[in-house]
């Protein structure tokens, strides 16, 4: 078996990673950073391949398909926030979150789901956020992004379902992780991080049964059933008075 993780070098991609290894699941690892890649091979105890990679850019996403076909699991992890009002944030950081967290994955699952349809087996996991299911003023690009993630995968999930395929793509929706994510986007979390060792495990053993929505951890479970019921102007509310208490 031979899984692809995207954003490998660190967080959620790095322990995807790991664990995976202990599965016996041969790897290519993908990021920008070679070194962390490197050191991150040094810990994995199966066959790993680097490719040090911009998905970002449409073109990287299709020379690293054409490389790496035979994928069993893919794991779509790139991805980053930014915080702050719509009108003050940089759109040059904008376009490049853009095209990180929507392109990337677009064309990545686009490119592997025809491959595994073809073979009518294979898994595919797109890691999102409990943001996917939410408006989030303050945050409203990444929150944006990762609604179009979950809509894009359970709509092409009901496609494969209708055509009786043994593909399946799972969407991991994480609330706060203990990663790089919250330096990158200036914010800290106003609840307490699960660990990105256990959102990884819990992730890849949810994919590997067939699991569609996959939520780690009993809080954010219940923030997901509670903004399912609560009105859109209350929930909307709420999530800027959360996203502006993450403020540093």
């Amino acid at each position: 078996m031979k899984a692809l993780v995207t954003g490998a070098s660190s967080g959620i991609g790095r322990d995807i990673a790991r664990y995976l290894s202990t599965l016996g699941y041969d790897l290519v690892i993908v990021a920008r950073r070679e070194n962390l890649l490197e050191e991150l091979k040094k810990d994995l105890k199966t066959k790993v391949e680097i490719e040090v990679v911009d998905v970002s850019q449409k073109e990287n996403c299709v020379k690293l398909f054409e490389k790496h076909k035979d994928i069993d699991l893919l794991v779509n992890n790139a991805g980053f926030g930014l915080f702050g009002e719509f009108t003050d944030i940089d759109l040059d950081k904008e376009i490049s979150l853009i095209d990180t967290n929507i392109k990337a994955i677009h064309v990545l699952t686009k490119l592997y789901i025809q491959e595994m349809k073809k073979r009518n087996s294979g898994n595919i996991l797109n890691v999102a956020s409990i943001a996917g299911f939410m408006t989030g003023p303050l945050m409203a690009s990444y929150y944006a992004s990762k609604n179009y993630v979950v809509e894009l995968s359970s709509a092409i999930n009901k496609e494969l379902k209708k055509a009786k395929s043994n593909v399946r793509i799972s969407i991991l929706c994480p609330g706060p992780v203990d990663t790089n994510f919250n330096n990158v986007a200036g914010v800290k979390f106003s609840i307490k991080a699960l660990s990105s060792e256990y959102v990884a495990k819990y992730a890849i053993d949810q994919t590997l049964k067939g699991k569609e929505i996959i939520i780690p951890g009993l809080g954010i479970k219940i923030l997901y059933a509670l903004n399912k019921i609560s009105p859109r102007c209350i929930s909307t509310e709420i999530a800027y008075h959360t996203q502006k208490s993450k403020k540093k």
